[in-house]
């Protein structure tokens, strides 16, 4: 007697759960069909399985597609499964993906590639495999924004500074024409901002609406701005 294949349904809960053995189940021509799977979002269950970090689930998929489309496969929205990975901060399961040829510069709908959201997530381990791997520190998003922007934008000193030493740009421009130190003035990162002015931070430039780094501070983070530039004219 035949055991049928399980449902498409029961794959994605099995991807989501973390039950690698109804994957292991399978025969090569039933994975290779499910690999076309798609749910309502357009994920396959590679996507479900690297946004849950199932690891072991990633390694059998992936190795029964081991052709660079089937592992840089994108969902409705342009992520690939290295998006999902590395925004959900799942480092083993980031490592095999890439061992697999997953593309590091991949580009979602917008922009993004995963260096983006390891810096907007604060996941120092996962940017570094991602930068020793060729991830372009420079490329900007839809809006202009660099993965220094997003680092700069949610505080994570480290991170920032793991960023300039693999070359950012730190006076980068978005397409408000603001800098990562405006980022990081705007939203009030005290450590990130002088951080980036250590590192040479123009103070002076303007962005599209005639502002400039001081003119974007509060009342009371000036002043150390003010002290911060000063000190690095000395």
């Amino acid at each position: 007697m035949e055991i049928d294949d399980p449902t498409p349904e029961a794959l994605f809960k099995a991807a989501e759960a973390r039950d690698a053995s109804v994957f292991r189940s399978l025969s090569d021509e039933a994975l290779q069909r499910a690999w076309s799977l798609r749910n309502d979002d357009g994920r396959s269950l590679l996507h479900v399985a690297a946004s849950f970090g199932r690891a072991e689930v990633v390694d059998l998929l992936s190795a029964a597609e081991p052709s660079m489309s089937g592992v840089n496969s994108t969902d409705e929205e342009g992520w690939a499964p290295l998006h999902s990975a590395t925004s959900s901060g799942h480092v083993d399961v980031v490592e095999i993906l890439l061992s697999r040829g997953a593309s590091v510069n991949v580009k979602n709908d917008g922009g993004r590639i995963p260096l983006h959201y390891a810096a907007s997530k604060g996941w120092l381990k996962i940017a570094e495999i991602l930068l020793a791997h060729g991830s372009k520190v420079n490329l900007k998003d839809k809006v202009g924004c660099t993965p220094l922007h997003r680092a700069a934008s949610t505080g994570n000193a480290e991170l920032c500074e793991l960023l300039i030493e693999e070359g950012a740009e730190v006076d980068a421009v978005d397409r408000t024409g603001q800098t990562p130190l405006m980022h990081a003035v705007i939203c009030q990162n005290k450590q990130v901002a002088l951080l980036l002015i250590r590192h040479g931070a123009d103070v002076d430039v303007e962005d599209k609406e005639g502002y400039t780094v001081l003119g974007r501070a509060s009342d009371d983070f000036r002043p150390v701005l003010i002290d911060a530039a000063k000190a690095m004219m000395e």
